[in-house]
């Protein structure tokens, strides 16, 4: 994951010399709205019980990403505030210490992220605009109740708020002056985040399709 970022930062740096020569399109307000899907990435959790401390590893579904966006565009760079909905359905827990698998009936992470984000447009004579960036912000999530389809007990409901990451690149497709389409791709990720009895960070890809419509 630190590479993938490290990769996006010197991407973005290396362009910034081509992107300052571009000329500039209309600044301005815009706003913007998307939905996609949520890759979640297979984690690995501390979780309590009786006591004892279990070693799993949790593994997510596919899942739905909507969401949407403020921001100004100043020609070469965008500012924007961002809020968006990620569902995160668990499809099972493995113990890592017995190899013991269990199949997740019911249960999932409600993350719902609110993000500060700065992007680089890749200017240039067609109506397509590359861009890369990314952003920082805090999510607030709600684990519901989790059940196996045995039904064993496994996580108890609880909400934490925790520190959120993000990076990623897309094309803006200008439809006209005003109105653009947006194809995104983002790298998700969280602090840990402890809840009643287990502990985990949340770790996801995301591809969105959405439009920008500009003042």
């Amino acid at each position: 994951m630190k590479k993938n970022l490290l990769a996006i930062l010197v991407l973005t740096l290396l362009a910034l010399p081509a992107a300052a020569m571009a000329t500039p399109p209309r600044p301005g307000p815009y706003v913007a709205g998307f939905v996609g899907v949520t890759v979640p990435e297979t984690v690995d959790a501390t979780s309590f019980g009786g006591g004892t401390v279990f070693n799993d590893r949790i593994k997510f579904d596919p899942g739905l990403n909507v969401g949407g966006a403020l921001g100004f565009d100043f020609g070469m760079m965008r500012l924007e505030g961002e809020i968006s909905y990620k569902d995160l359905q668990l499809n099972a827990v493995t113990d890592r210490d017995t190899g013991e698998r269990f199949r997740v009936a019911d249960g999932s992470v409600d993350t719902t992220a609110f993000m500060a984000n700065a992007f680089i447009d890749l200017h240039n004579d067609s109506p397509i605009t590359p861009y890369l960036g990314g952003g920082i912000g805090f999510a607030a999530l709600h684990l519901n109740d989790v059940f196996s389809r045995a039904g064993d007990f496994l996580y108890e409901a609880d909400d934490q708020v925790v520190f959120a990451y993000q990076a990623g690149g897309g094309l803006e497709v200008a439809l006209n002056r005003q109105l653009s389409l947006d194809l995104a791709y983002r790298y998700f990720g969280t602090s840990k985040a402890s809840f009643i009895n287990t502990e985990f960070e949340v770790q996801s890809h995301n591809a969105t399709m959405g439009l920008r419509f500009k003042f």
